[in-house]
């Protein structure tokens, strides 16, 4: 007979994200996920299996969160410029240990194929997206035609994991507007 999860997976799995976005993979030990979950590891490796298969799962619940971050503003934007500023507008919880996903990309995406296709299916999502917002933005005339959507799409991309890795740095807000202004007005 199966054995029954006696705590809260949502809640677990919040903290295992956190504990991965501060430290990161390789400076995150077992001990450290002991602790930070209040279950003892063969809890732990019966319910998540080892720490990799763990650190994806903690991927995927940050990517979902990030994605529901998205939606919000695409259903709360209307203009593409406006909705791609917002959506460099820096998410508090990235704003200590920068973007989780760009955190990993610069860590591991060499070290794991797995963790390189989902990091590459997510830069694929977004880039799709920005691509679809220039693509309104141009067709509405509030986007230059200097380049193709699809160029400024992979900018874009480029320029947000950029800002998520600058952000940790900086502890000023007008400091980061600037450089989102800067990095917008390539496409006015």
């Amino acid at each position: 007979m199966p054995r029954v999860e006696i705590f809260n997976r949502d809640e677990v799995l919040e903290k295992v994200v956190k504990l991965f976005h501060s430290k990161g993979y390789n400076a995150t030990s077992m001990q450290d996920l002991v602790d930070v979950t209040g279950l003892n590891r063969s809890s732990i490796y019966n319910s998540f299996g080892n720490k990799m298969e763990l650190y994806q799962e903690s991927l995927r619940v940050y990517k979902k969160q990030a994605s529901t971050y998205v939606q919000k503003v695409l259903i709360n934007n209307s203009e593409p410029l406006e909705t791609i500023r917002k959506i460099f507008t820096t998410n508090p919880e990235d704003k200590l240990n920068g973007c989780f996903l760009g955190n990993c990309t610069t860590e591991m995406a060499n070290q794991d194929r797995e963790i390189k296709k989902f990091l590459t299916n997510n830069l694929n999502a977004m880039q799709d997206l920005f691509e679809e917002l220039v693509t309104k933005g141009q067709s509405v005339g509030s986007i230059n035609s200097n380049k193709s959507a699809k160029a400024y799409a992979v900018y874009l991309f480029t320029a947000l994991q950029g800002l998520r890795i600058t952000g940790i740095l900086l502890n000023e807000q007008h400091e980061l507007e600037s450089i989102v202004d800067t990095i917008l007005s390539v496409l006015k």
